[in-house]
C-alpha cells in the first residue's frame, strides 16, 4: 500500500466563471487571471464562505479576482482533480458559469493575481495553464457560436 493511499481524503468544492464579452469588432473575449512568477493563467474561481451558495461564490470570486461586476449566466461545466496538501488528499470539484460583465474594470482585480486581461478565445486556449479550463473555454465558445 502506498503512503498516498493511506492519507485521509477530503472532498472540497469551488466555484467560478468565464467572464465574456464581445469587442467592438464583434470578437468574443474572455477574462483570464495570471501570475507572472508561476507562469500561470487560470479562470477566476474560489472557495465558498460558510453557508454560501455556489452561484454566489462564483459571482463574489469573479468580482474579487477580476475587478468585474458580472451577471450569472448558464452553468458551463465542472472540473475535477486531486491534490495533496498538509497530509491530506483532496478531491476537488470546481463549478463554472458563463458570466457577462455589467460593470467594473479588470484594472481593479485583487492582489491574488499580477494581471487580469481580456483575450480572444484562441489566445485563451494558448495561455490557460490547465487542460480542464481550456475545455471549459472550448465549451463556452461552442455555446456562444464561436468556432475554435
Amino acid at each position: 500500500m502506498s503512503s498516498r493511499s493511506r492519507l485521509p481524503i477530503e472532498d472540497v468544492v469551488s466555484a467560478g466563471g468565464i467572464p465574456w464579452r464581445r469587442s467592438e469588432t464583434g470578437e468574443v473575449q474572455v477574462a483570464i487571471c495570471g501570475r507572472r512568477a508561476e507562469r500561470l493563467w487560470v479562470l477566476p474561481k474560489g472557495t465558498p464562505d460558510e453557508g454560501e451558495p455556489l452561484e454566489q461564490t462564483a459571482l463574489r470570486e469573479v468580482r474579487e479576482e477580476t475587478g468585474l461586476d458580472v451577471r450569472l449566466g448558464e452553468p458551463i461545466g465542472s472540473i475535477e482533480y486531486w491534490f495533496t496538501a498538509n497530509g491530506t488528499r483532496y478531491h476537488k470539484r470546481v463549478h463554472h458559469w458563463l458570466m457577462e460583465p455589467v460593470g467594473g474594470d479588470v484594472a481593479d482585480h485583487d492582489h491574488e493575481f499580477d494581471e487580469v486581461r481580456w483575450v480572444s478565445i484562441p489566445e485563451a486556449l494558448e495561455l490557460l495553464t490547465y487542460e480542464g479550463e481550456r475545455n471549459l473555454v472550448r465549451e463556452a465558445a461552442r455555446r456562444l457560436g464561436v468556432e475554435v
